[in-house]
């Protein structure tokens, strides 16, 4: 963000935080985004090593249901591991690239393949036993039925 001075001279942000700040106090500046490829970093990447993707989620809640919704197109179910213990949910599973013989190089190549998984705790109490998981047109949504609490509770001083 930058503003023009009379002089119509550009103050950059950082410019305009010191200025009210103390030059300790001015935060580092954070890198600027390109469209060009990131360096390399020094150490080679073990390929034996992966790091499973992350799966976004929404979390919403009804008046009487928390439900979790995932975008999983191109999994199967049987390719699906959906679990909950301790109030937490676990989402795992593996988004199959296909077949791809004969690919002697990519253009451009922005779709994750491969493990995925993501651990949810759920914001609100519900009954584990009443769960209901179904995947339909690449979407998997979850629904908990929410356990019904008391708005207060009185505790006794001793």
């Amino acid at each position: 963000m930058a503003r023009r001075t009379r002089d119509d001279d550009l103050l950059m942000e950082d410019e305009l935080t010191a200025a009210f700040l103390g030059e300790d106090d001015v935060p580092a500046a954070e890198p600027i985004a390109t469209d060009e490829p990131a360096a390399a970093p020094a150490e080679e990447w073990d390929e034996e090593e992966t790091v499973p993707g992350q799966l976004a989620v929404d979390v919403y809640e009804t008046k009487e249901k928390l439900v979790v919704k995932a975008r999983t197109a191109g999994v199967n179910k049987s390719e699906l591991d959906v679990s909950i213990a301790d109030n937490t949910l676990s989402i795992r599973g593996t988004l199959s690239a296909g077949n791809e013989d004969g690919v002697e190089n990519y253009f451009v190549q922005e779709c994750y393949w491969g493990e995925f998984s993501r651990s949810i705790t759920l914001p609100v109490p519900v009954k584990e036993e009443e769960i209901e998981a179904v995947l339909k047109d690449g979407v998997l949504t979850i629904s908990f039925t929410k356990l019904k609490q008391d708005t207060v509770k009185k505790i006794q001083v001793l």
